[in-house]
């Protein structure tokens, strides 16, 4: 059976702790690898080891650093079949769908080549007489990266491109479920030149994370995951004074208003509640028509398109529309949200729980749900389903809208189909959620933006890669200087102002 092991201090580290966890294939149920589970001792080691390689990376001058970053970038694109390949034997998503994640990963890569422009600083002549200021935008140390199983390369490369670029040290703690890409991106960055130490990986579960949280010599950690574990992220990390950024649960709706293109919609819909299985933090979970007659046409365009999508193996050579969920565990929670729609009251119009792939009869394959009148109470409105499950909840107006949806807990991403460029621009000003769509159902940011939601699905001030992240993998530090031929006047004992 192989083993996916660590990689800490430039090589493939075997765990000493003998526990291990089994990675499944998810669309034939078998177990395909075992992945390592650290121990504390080797989770603190993999810090020292970061720790260690700190100072000399961090005074590389950036440009060499972004030539690294450049290279890399090069290895990405000549390696991306087998990286996408890698993705779908462990999370299931189609071929198709795993490529597109690498280029969004590598669209972040690309932003952190220019990091030299964004850690320029400020500075000002004679803020005083014959005093100059200026600031520097300092590394912060070792830096822990904490991800989820539905983007193993692009979540990652959401933050440790920056975090090198900015010239720290990088720990990444992956999913159990899918860990195999993130050892090879390691490769990759060793062959692209980075110095052994600067990016390691550790697997392991809440021992292995637990101490990253808590080391003394950890200065920042990045999560992305469900909203519970965000919390506790949040709260022990800046307990032990980490800087942290931790992104949590989602439910994102989309408003289609009566004059929307309702052919675009429903094609924006489809990909966006099914697309990956719905195992996206920004995947569309619930629709809302606003109007009755919108609602009916809506579903009248929707029901056979979900009834017709194609679900299959993500690597069979006639690709499918949606691939299996992550796993067993998984695949039953989501059924069981399905039931708990049905006892609430809520309209089940497709029902995909019976799905059965031809010979994948033991994946994790469940087919595209469909709920309609579903209301603000029912826990499939409430909570983050993270499947192929879509909820209509018909409004009767664009202010009802907008209130339902700032009344949710999550805010993270929206989007609204209309004609109407007034309404987009209330909707837009209006909306409590930090990621909006105006005819786009997937309003990710582009790499030199910053990604993040508001209220309950982000825990810390600063958003992912951008402006933001480079703001929290740095720190200022600001001079103020003047030089002998300005001292002349002697010692001054009251607060220095401009003269």
């Amino acid at each position: 059976m192989t083993r996916v092991v660590n990689f800490i201090g430039g090589q493939q580290r075997p765990s000493q702790g003998g526990r291990f966890a089994p990675v499944y294939n998810p669309a034939t149920g078998e177990v395909s690898k075992q992945v390592v589970l650290s121990t504390a001792a080797e989770t603190a080691e993999a810090v020292a080891v970061a720790k260690a390689a700190f100072p000399a990376w961090a005074a590389t001058p950036p440009l060499r650093r972004a030539r690294i970053l450049f290279k890399f970038k090069e290895l990405l694109e000549q390696h991306s079949a087998e990286l996408a390949a890698i993705i779908s034997s462990e999370h299931g998503k189609v071929l198709s769908d795993a490529k597109g994640e690498l280029i969004r990963g590598l669209e972040v890569v690309e932003f952190a080549c220019g990091i030299p422009h964004l850690q320029k600083g400020e500075h000002s002549l004679n803020v005083g007489s014959n005093v100059d200021s200026w600031s520097m935008m300092m590394p912060l140390g070792v830096c822990v990266g904490i991800t989820p199983f539905n983007f193993p390369a692009m979540v990652p490369m959401w933050m440790f491109p920056v975090a090198l670029a900015c010239g720290n040290t990088f720990i990444l703690k992956p999913s159990e479920k899918d860990p195999s890409l993130p050892l090879r991106l390691a490769e990759l960055l060793q062959q692209a030149g980075l110095p052994d130490g600067v990016f390691n990986v550790v697997n392991g579960d809440k021992e292995a994370v637990d101490v990253l949280l808590t080391h003394a010599d950890v200065e920042a950690v990045s999560f992305v995951g469900s909203t519970p574990i965000a919390e506790y992220i949040y709260a022990t990390a800046s307990a032990h004074g980490k800087r942290v950024q931790a992104l949590g649960g989602a439910k994102n709706h989309m408003v289609i208003m009566p004059d929307a293109d309702m052919e675009q919609a429903v094609d924006a819909l489809m990909g966006a509640a099914y697309g990956s299985a719905g195992e996206r933090c920004m995947a569309i979970s619930v629709a809302m028509p606003v109007g009755e007659d919108t609602a009916e046409r809506l579903l009248q365009a929707l029901i056979p398109k979900v009834q017709a999508l194609k679900v299959g193996n993500g690597l069979a050579a006639d690709e499918p529309e949606m691939g299996p969920l992550v796993s067993k565990e998984h695949l039953a929670k989501v059924r069981a949200y399905v039931d708990q729609g049905v006892a609430e009251g809520a309209e089940l119009l497709v029902d995909g729980r019976s799905l059965q792939v031809a010979e994948h009869e033991s994946g994790y394959f469940i087919g595209g749900c469909l709920f309609d009148r579903v209301t603000a109470e029912m826990r499939i409105y409430r909570e983050e389903i993270f499947g192929p499950v879509l909820a209509v909840a018909r409004v009767a107006s664009f202010a009802e809208a907008v209130a339902q949806i700032n009344a949710h807990e999550y805010g993270n991403g929206v989007a609204l189909f209309t004609r109407d460029g007034d309404c987009a621009r209330q909707f837009a000003q209006q909306i409590q959620v930090g990621m909006v769509g105006i005819n786009v159902p997937i309003p990710v940011p582009m790499a030199f933006h910053s990604f993040g939601g508001w209220k309950r699905s982000l825990f810390g001030p600063l958003h992912m890669h951008g402006p933001d992240g480079v703001r929290f993998y740095t720190r200022m530090k600001t001079i103020t200087s003047r030089w002998p031929t300005g001292i002349r006047a002697g010692a001054e004992f009251v607060m220095p102002t401009m003269k």
